[in-house]
């Protein structure tokens, strides 16, 4: 990662792939990710003073991360001092989890980090776990064919050998699906209960895993805390907006040319991003920021900057750092209705809005896009879109009822085209935004 300009990583979109060389990567060898040693060359030591502190005097790492004004790169955005503090500020031992399950199919940037410089994540897990008064990292990854995830093995073992960190780091391989990557889903699993969302409270801040006081951390943000504990506050805020400062890892796909992960600058230009990925502002219709549970920003907006202030009076945000570029040919609203068949089958179906809900707008939406909608069939979007956010269980309603909202909006005209004349020719071709098989997940342990 960079505290300067925006600068592109080669990772392919559609894979797994890692460039050669890359701002968060550095120089790799032979495609492999960084080993320790490349790591401590290039960053130094793991700096434990800047983290340790006591109960009456905040350790100099919350201080450092507050006046840096890092957020969450995982969705929400949420001030990450304020969760420290808030971790930091409860009685008894805590517990750090890393949350890189990245179950949003459109994007690849902790792959990237975890293929890349899984040292950076793990030292800012470390780092975190120091501050908040942890003894205990879980880091979270999905499952693959094997059943358990291998890419950390051999960062672990170096970890081990070299006997650097004073905390404990477990690794756990939870099902691959969309809502178990959500944090209370997290803290269910560990507890040795199913990967599935769980209500709002109490938070997990207040009791999580063990019902001990849990940081749940996305791993880009760790990644991000690691260099802020090196280099400063100011070295981070030299890149961003005073508001929202600092760079995100992007994953731009869809209609460009070079698919693949971006770090850039806080407040560039959406248009700027898709740029840097070769993309052809002139050729597309509309973004899709966020992923699945995104919004649709009309390619006319193209300008605006890649900011939660700038981006929320089009209902959008950065979210996850996700922006799927959709060409002019293609049909926005054939889309949307096979991302929103995998939503409502991919919920947790625990409440009304996901077992009900989801079904019902994404059978609408998919009847709209085949141009087969009755007459009602608008209204009845429209309304139901409005009754899904804030009444589930988590926010996987939330995100699609946003999609859903946003699609009717940016592919109004094409709507009514649909219903007064049949789809286009476009609804039918191939489909421009890879959606995984709709089949939901068995076994949720």
């Amino acid at each position: 990662m960079t505290g300067s300009a925006a600068e592109s990583v080669a990772l392919p979109a559609t894979d797994g792939a890692v460039g050669a060389a890359g701002p968060v990567a550095g120089r790799l060898l032979a495609g492999r990710a960084a080993t320790l040693a490349d790591h401590l060359g290039r960053h130094g030591p793991l700096p434990q003073a800047v983290a340790q502190g006591d109960r009456r005097t905040p350790p100099p790492l919350l201080e450092a991360v507050e006046r840096a004004g890092l957020t969450g790169r995982g969705g929400a955005g949420f001030p990450t001092a304020r969760k420290l503090r808030a971790v930091a500020g409860r009685r008894g031992r805590s517990v750090v989890v890393v949350n890189a399950m990245e179950s949003e199919p459109a994007s690849r940037k902790d792959r990237l980090l975890l293929a890349a410089a899984p040292h950076l994540v793990l030292d800012g897990a470390v780092l975190a776990a120091l501050a908040v008064g942890a003894d205990t990292v879980h880091v979270c990854l999905p499952r693959d064919g094997t059943g358990r995830p291998r890419q950390l093995d051999v960062p672990l073992e170096e970890r081990l050998r070299s006997r650097i960190d004073p905390v404990r780091l477990r690794v756990h391989a939870l099902p691959d699906a969309y809502v178990s990557s959500e944090s209370t889903a997290l803290v269910r699993w560990l507890d040795g209960g199913p990967a599935l969302p769980r209500g709002s409270t109490p938070h997990s801040h207040e009791r999580g895993v063990g019902r001990r006081p849990t940081l749940v951390q996305n791993a880009e943000t760790l990644a991000h805390l690691a260099l802020i504990a090196r280099r400063g506050p100011d070295w981070f805020r030299a890149a961003g907006t005073p508001d929202e400062p600092g760079t995100a890892l992007v994953t731009v796909s869809g209609g460009v040319a070079a698919p693949g992960v971006l770090e850039v600058a806080l407040g560039t230009p959406v248009a700027t991003i898709l740029d840097g990925a070769s993309g052809n502002a002139a050729d597309l219709q509309a973004v899709l920021l966020g992923g699945f549970g995104g919004t649709w920003l009309p390619a006319a907006h193209g300008g605006t900057p890649f900011t939660r202030r700038a981006l929320a009076p089009f209902g959008a945000a950065p979210g996850a750092g996700v922006l799927v570029a959709l060409p002019r040919a293609a049909c926005g609203l054939a889309e949307t209705a096979r991302i929103l068949a995998f939503m409502a089958a991919h919920s947790a179906r625990q409440c009304g809005p996901c077992r009900f809900g989801l079904p019902a707008v994404a059978e609408d939406f998919a009847a709209l896009a085949d141009g087969r909608g009755d007459a009602a069939v608008l209204s009845r979007l429209h309304r139901r879109t409005a009754l899904l956010p804030g009444r589930g269980a988590c926010r996987h309603p939330d995100g699609a009822g946003r999609l859903a909202a946003s699609a009717l909006r940016a592919f109004a005209d094409d709507a009514d085209r649909h219903l007064s004349r049949g789809p286009c020719p476009a609804a039918h071709r191939t489909p421009n935004i890879p959606v995984p098989p709709t089949t939901p997940e068995e076994t949720w342990r």
